[in-house]
């Protein structure tokens, strides 16, 4: 008899089957992984299994008996925990009572907090996290969340956790972390649906794979007896070919911006570097570093930044958002669904939101020509959405991350910063947006390219600037390009051998 199996399980939104007729089944103290295509219903699954979602029909068995997590606190009652792949907080609470929300201690009937506080320590020292649990989940990274959002899983006792792409916003040295937690809780017999895109995790950690396609089980068996080329071809139903940035056989144009002595308090400090035309240059460091801060301070969302920022010789204003758009600069930010768009606007106003200037005439919405470039945009990136007028909301994380691109692009931006481009999509989706990051380049653009995967940094840069502790490591050409290279720079380990 299987530990945990799933039958027949159908799911339907509006105008999508994520999920039809779903079986498989999963062994006790696995490291079970779930694969395939952005929208092939993975994450779907995972909710479902977590009370997020309810199944439209079909059902989950747990050791031989039908269980039905009807919400999430249903679900923790069965043992089961989930790891969002999008991050799930009260943003102005602590990282304390987040992490007891569900559970309060009280004394007297109310709520101890120094009891809460303690409690959250223990967690969050389960996973060997120094994470200050006073601290407002707001002021936290991404990575950070990420770590809270572990620590809340395993903290809850579950026999059963979902890991839901749990390093897609992890450094290299954050995710080696992880997968030594994993080791533990397996040796504690609790069973892993483990969840990613990143085929060097699944051969390593996983000892099965199930893989889906457009929301129907396609494939399981025993990672021992199959192969990444294998896995990846049932995930697509094709071949999917890594090529040779075509941009770096390219002159490069002109220096269209220039950085000097950017620094924020508290944050980075003394950040100098030159992008010239047909450029991608890239930001490695492990998380806490500040590259995602440097790249706001340059799009002018941060107001105590100080230094010079230049683009094509001309000083614009640093704090200023208005001034860094005028200027041609575009962000793609690491957290697309909280500064990437918005969720209560459907796919096409998500896309044209950049330029709703150029589309006004006398203060009306040329609605035929808005829908044209959507259009457009939706068909070059391969959007999966039932129409441009669907709810973003309800797109998969790939196709909500193409559509935050294409805003950009869409406007017509000549230095564009992209932090974490592929954060959480697939193998082909991630080919499909490496090989236009690289036709941009080709096409002129400067790129400032930050990325937590050394292999994609080091794939589509042609030099790599190093942060650690907010300040500018050390500088890689392409030729020096190589993982030990660039975890010496960012682990310090060339200055503590000096």
């Amino acid at each position: 008899m299987s530990f945990l199996a799933f039958q027949d399980i159908t799911k339907r939104f509006p105008g999508v089957l994520a999920l039809d007729g779903v079986s498989f089944e999963i062994e006790r103290g696995s490291c079970h992984a779930l694969m395939g295509e952005n929208g092939a219903g993975k994450s779907t699954l995972g909710k479902i299994l977590a009370g997020v979602y309810n199944a439209d029909s079909g059902e989950i068995l747990l050791e031989g008996r039908p269980i039905h997590p009807a919400n999430p606190l249903v679900a923790r009652e069965l043992g089961i925990a989930m790891v969002h792949q999008e991050l799930a907080f009260c943003p102005n609470l602590t990282v304390a009572e987040n992490l007891c929300l569900g559970n309060l201690p009280r004394r007297a009937g109310w709520v101890d907090r120094a009891r809460m506080r303690a409690q959250a320590r223990t967690m969050l020292q389960e996973i060997e996290v120094d994470i200050d649990e006073t601290a407002p989940i707001a002021t936290l990274s991404t990575a950070q969340e990420q770590l809270v959002q572990i620590a809340a899983a395993v903290g809850t006792g579950a026999r059963i956790i979902v890991m839901d792409e749990p390093t897609s916003s992890l450094s290299a040295h954050e995710s080696e972390h992880l997968f030594d937690l994993i080791a533990q809780l397996r040796q504690r017999g609790i069973t892993l649906v483990y969840v990613s895109h990143r085929m060097e995790e699944i051969m390593r950690l996983c000892d099965t794979v199930t893989v889906l396609r457009d929301g129907r089980h396609v494939a399981t068996g025993k990672i021992a007896d199959t192969s990444t080329d294998r896995i990846i071809h049932q995930m697509v139903g094709r071949e999917v070919k890594t090529h040779m940035p075509e941009h770096l056989q390219r002159e490069l144009g002109e220096e269209l911006l220039r950085v000097e002595n950017l620094s924020s308090p508290g944050k980075f400090r003394n950040v100098s570097f030159a992008l010239r035309a047909g450029e991608v240059l890239g930001f490695a460091g492990l998380v806490g570093a500040g590259r995602s801060e440097v790249a706001q301070a340059i799009f002018g969302l941060d107001p105590e930044a100080t230094g010079k920022v230049f683009v094509r010789g001309r000083e614009i204003a640093l704090g200023s958002i208005g001034a860094s758009l005028g200027a041609g600069i575009g962000l793609l930010p690491e957290d697309r669904k909280r500064q990437g768009l918005v969720l209560t606007m459907n796919c096409r106003e998500n896309t044209s939101l950049a330029i709703l200037p150029r589309l006004s005439v006398a203060g009306f919405l040329r609605r035929a020509r808005e829908t044209e470039i959507v259009q457009r945009y939706v068909a070059q990136l391969q959007v999966k959405t039932p129409g441009l007028d669907a709810p973003i909301a309800g797109l998969s994380g790939g196709n909500q991350q193409k559509l935050a691109l294409a805003k950009w692009l869409a406007r017509e931006c000549q230095i564009l910063i992209v932090d974490e481009p592929t954060r959480g999509v697939d193998v082909g989706a991630k080919a499909e947006i490496h090989r236009l990051l690289d036709g941009l380049a080709g096409q002129g653009l400067a790129l400032l390219m930050i990325s937590s995967e050394l292999p994609e940094v080091m794939a589509l840069s042609r030099r790599i600037l190093v942060m650690r502790g907010g300040a500018v490591a050390g500088e890689l050409q392409r030729a020096e390009f190589s993982q030990p290279n660039l975890m010496r720079l960012m682990a310090g380990i060339e200055a503590q051998a000096a």
